[in-house]
């Protein structure tokens, strides 16, 4: 049996009322979670107890990660819903069934949204019978699957009778866990360390013992249980350890304890240490296999329970049974559990055990690991697969299937952001295989790019890549020099890459897919952009371009470039739908975050709001950080001037052409020019692809009206050369109204209202009018004036561009004619998230629906709801379907 000390909470009394109150808001249907984090035996087993005890009505749920199931897909989150599946019946089909596929119990690849919503549903449906504490130990063990799945429900259970608590053994590698509530552990004070040895110790000690145990140990609660035992009170008096080895004389109390057992009685505990999910069953047959009388051996043992599940007493003690074996006792307990454990319930585990009791290369266990892989990648387990890849790399005797396995594992290594394990992995490539190599390149490629850092940047790779490839796979390659161009847009550095291009070996296929797009963006950077019009114009207009479904964001610059807002919806949406369509955590918001950005543009501002509400929603789940530039799209049109410089102020230095774009936009629409000019000359200056373009206009506006006429020309024949090479409406009415401010030309004006006349481009179409009537009250005509400022006024303020209305509003006050006063959306009055639950539920969405939608429980949504209805004096979902303007 275990054993056990103290079972009083000494010098623990902040902690336990923190506990206490955790359960008591559960009990209220006010969830939450707490992460407790601290050193070995610094105490967070003893609170989880105290938790337990004092949980009295919850349902106690538990798991514990398992550092050798780290590389195992969701095995401590189906541990933790084990009590519960039979509820799985309760969720929607494609709920139950991503979690099916999940733990194992269907084929298929578990949409990683769904997993995490259909276990906040499981949990709910649950929680309706009686509260729930979700106990987590040991999480710094926890597969990644999991540890996402978890902290993902610890941030939608707010409206919910559950409580969670994690437990974390500090240091710890666990970013999942970061930003939840939490509390570190720190050592007791010197009387509590004096009580809580003289409850564990009730000899008489000597003085000089006692306060060497308390020196030693420095408040750690097992610590100063366990010291005397390692070397006696004696030995306590001359000294033994050193002050920062406190967790490794925890750990040789118990080797101590362990090597005075009895040879069969150590090789049991080695097979139970190394088995991580404590099955009974599989540890009897592993010893007799290994010829150990077991119940024999169990009685001796101390520090472990041998029950329905075999427990050691502290996370210490079985790392101190594994590492106290010999390098051969350890392969024999992993040989006869490989032995034991069933090749076809259990191939994985089978094939880790196989791993660890391999002494050298071995192949036939190499290629059972990367068969393991696959079907961890298939279940969502891309960490388990970079963990199967790395091992089988290194039992494989062959350097070309090394090579092979390596990349395999630094690419998983990568997508799972185990950034320095891919980049030791990456320094350990041989080979002279130029796909390999180029392959190589690509991963040190990524890994620059996510760093930020190191001599060579991302560029430099990819075109080290495509040149490896020109010779033996020229599509390949040119797909390198696109990737390489995309980069440069992104990071800087075009022109760089563009003279790479140039001097790559000329393509057979210069009218067509990714040579099409090299050829047509080499030109516009060396020539301009009416050389490049010919070539780009065709394929940037060809939306379902299997050259953008591969790099939306590229694709989605150049439209912008162009001023081709087709294209840009186009792109976005066909971006969402793949993003949708494979789950991806990271393809979706993108998508997302680009379609807000069109809709935005388009005048729709809740829609917008809608789809920034769903990325946000999405980076919330993930722990990620949301898209900002859609919001600025937002902020700048609408024009709220406290709302947005609070939002631009907040913006990360990246982003900050975009944040000039917004303020020189915002600014126009303030009537505020000089701070207009100032922003837009900055966006344009840079000539960022996509940016600048857009800032065009907004320099001609705001020059003109601060009579930098030559900044304005220079502007206009620069929005030219832009909008004549993309010939769409949107572009084209664009610069009819530029070209109008500069030449005073009045037909320019009505010619850019008539190219502007979409219900797509109303923004667009507005501010030509606006621009029009401001003209005519100049020229003395107002009555002309009123007639353009008029429509102009109605269409701003029915949008929302608030700003814009206001100077509509005094133009027309200039004129003579009193504006009418813009009347409140009732979007107005609610958060992003709320207009997008408001516009679900008036579609006809259940609350189950718009939770899943959003990655929330049900009882978060009502909650939202009751919000949404006090706030705009509702009281029904009919009402709310009835009204127009939410919609």
């Amino acid at each position: 049996m275990p054993e056990t000390h103290t079972d009083e909470l000494i010098g623990r009394q902040g902690e336990i009322q923190q506990l206490d109150a955790l359960l008591e808001a559960a009990r209220k249907s006010r969830g939450g979670a707490l992460v407790l984090r601290g050193e070995p035996g610094i105490g967070k087993s003893a609170l989880l107890r105290h938790l337990d005890e004092a949980a009295t009505g919850f349902l106690v749920m538990r798991a514990s990660g398992a550092e050798f199931e780290t590389e195992l897909p969701f095995a401590a989150l189906h541990q933790l819903l084990a009590p519960v599946t039979d509820r799985l019946m309760a969720l929607p089909a494609q709920h139950r069934k991503a979690l099916e596929i999940a733990f194992g119990l269907d084929t298929g690849t578990p949409h990683p949204f769904l997993v995490g919503v259909a276990s906040l549903g499981l949990l709910a449906e649950t929680a309706r019978e009686r509260p729930l504490l979700c106990v987590v130990d040991d999480a710094q063990w926890l597969d990644q699957a999991s540890a996402k799945a978890l902290a993902f429900l610890a941030r939608r259970i707010s409206a919910e009778s559950i409580a969670l608590v994690f437990a974390v053994r500090e240091p710890s590698r666990l970013p999942e866990l970061d930003g939840l509530p939490g509390h570190s552990l720190q050592g007791l004070g010197e009387s509590d360390a004096r009580a809580l040895l003289a409850a564990a110790i009730r000899a008489p000690l000597d003085e000089r013992v006692r306060d060497r145990i308390l020196a030693e140990a420095r408040g750690n609660p097992l610590a100063l249980v366990e010291l005397p035992r390692t070397a006696g009170l004696g030995g306590m008096a001359g000294g033994f350890a050193q002050p920062d080895s406190v967790p490794r004389v925890i750990e040789q109390s118990f080797r101590s304890r362990l090597e005075l057992l009895p040879p069969e009685a150590r090789l049991l505990v080695t097979v139970a240490a190394a088995d991580p999910i404590g099955d009974p069953g599989l540890l009897w047959r592993a010893a007799e296999l290994l010829g150990i009388d077991a119940a024999a051996a169990a009685e001796t043992v101390p520090l472990v329970e041998f029950g329905t599940r075999i427990r050691f007493s502290h996370p210490l003690a079985r790392s101190a049974a594994y590492r106290a074996a010999a390098p051969e006792e350890r392969r024999r307990a992993h040989e006869a559990l490989a032995a034991v454990s069933d090749p076809v319930a259990d191939p994985d585990r089978r094939a880790w055990h196989r791993a660890q009791a391999s002494a050298g290369p071995d192949e036939r266990v190499a290629a059972e690991l990367e068969a393991s892989a696959t079907r961890a990648r298939e279940r969502g387990g891309v960490a388990a697969a970079a963990a199967f890849l790395e091992r089988s790399a290194a039992l494989t005797i062959g350097p070309v299937q090394r090579a092979e396995r390596v990349l395999a594992a630094a690419d998983a290594k990568l997508s799972v952001g185990d950034f320095d394990k891919a980049a030791e992995l990456l320094t350990t490539i041989r080979t002279d295989d130029p796909g390999q190599a180029a392959r190589a390149d690509l991963l040190r490629g990524r890994l620059s790019f996510v760093r930020r850092r190191g001599d060579e940047g991302p560029t430099e790779y990819l075109l080290r890549a495509a040149a490896r490839l020109a010779a033996t796979d020229p599509a390949w390659s040119r797909e390198c020099y696109l990737d390489a161009i995309e980069m440069g847009v992104l990071l800087g550095g075009l022109d760089q890459v563009v003279n790479a291009v140039r001097k790559a070996p000329p393509s057979d296929e210069p009218t067509s897919g990714a040579a099409a797009v090299l050829a047509g963006l080499t030109s516009l950077v060396g020539n301009g952009h009416l050389a490049a019009a010919e070539i780009l114009r065709p394929v940037v207009g060809d939306v379902d371009h299997e050259v953008w479904a591969r790099r939306p964001s590229l694709g989605f610059m150049v439209a912008t470039e162009l001023w081709n807002r087709d294209a840009l919806y186009g792109i976005a949406t066909r971006a969402v739908a793949a993003g949708r369509e494979s789950g991806s955590f990271h393809a979706l918001p993108i998508g997302l975050a680009m379609q807000a950005a069109v809709t935005v543009h388009t005048g729709d501002f809740g829609a917008a709001m809608e789809l920034i509400s769903e990325e946000e929603a999405i980076a919330d789940a993930t722990g990620a950080a949301p898209l900002v530039y859609p919001r600025l799209h937002l902020a700048a049109l609408r024009g709220q001037r406290k709302d947005a410089a609070e939002l631009f102020a907040s913006v990360d230095h990246r982003m900050s052409l975009s944040v000039q774009w917004a303020t020189a936009v915002l600014s126009n629409g303030l009537a505020d020019y000089p701070a207009a000019l100032r922003a837009a000359k900055q966006a344009v200056e840079y000539g960022a692809i996509g940016t600048s373009s857009l800032a065009l206009p907004e320099l001609v506006e705001a020059a003109v009206r601060c009579g930098e006429t030559e900044v304005a020309a220079e502007a206009l024949a620069s929005l030219q050369e832009r909008t004549q090479a993309g010939r769409h409406a949107w572009g084209l009415g664009v610069e009819a109204y530029a070209r109008a401010l500069v030449t005073g030309d009045e037909s320019a004006y009505q010619e850019a209202i008539g190219l502007l006349d979409d219900g797509a481009l109303v923004v667009y179409r507005a501010r030509a009018q606006l621009l029009y009537g401001e003209w005519l009250r100049r020229q003395g005509r107002r009555r002309d004036a009123r007639s353009a400022l008029r429509p102009a006024h109605e269409a701003l303020s029915d949008l929302g561009l608030e700003a814009f209305a206001e100077r509509a509003a005094g133009e027309l006050r200039a004129t003579g004619e009193q504006a009418r006063s813009r009347t409140s959306k009732a979007s107005d009055q609610l958060t992003m998230q709320e207009v997008h639950i408001a516009r679900l539920v008036a579609d006809g969405a259940t609350s189950k629906e718009a939770a899943a939608k959003l990655f929330l429980s049900p009882r978060t949504v009502d909650a939202h709801l009751r919000n949404i209805f006090r706030k705009l004096g509702l009281t029904s979902r009919r009402q709310l379907r009835d009204l127009p303007e939410i919609r």
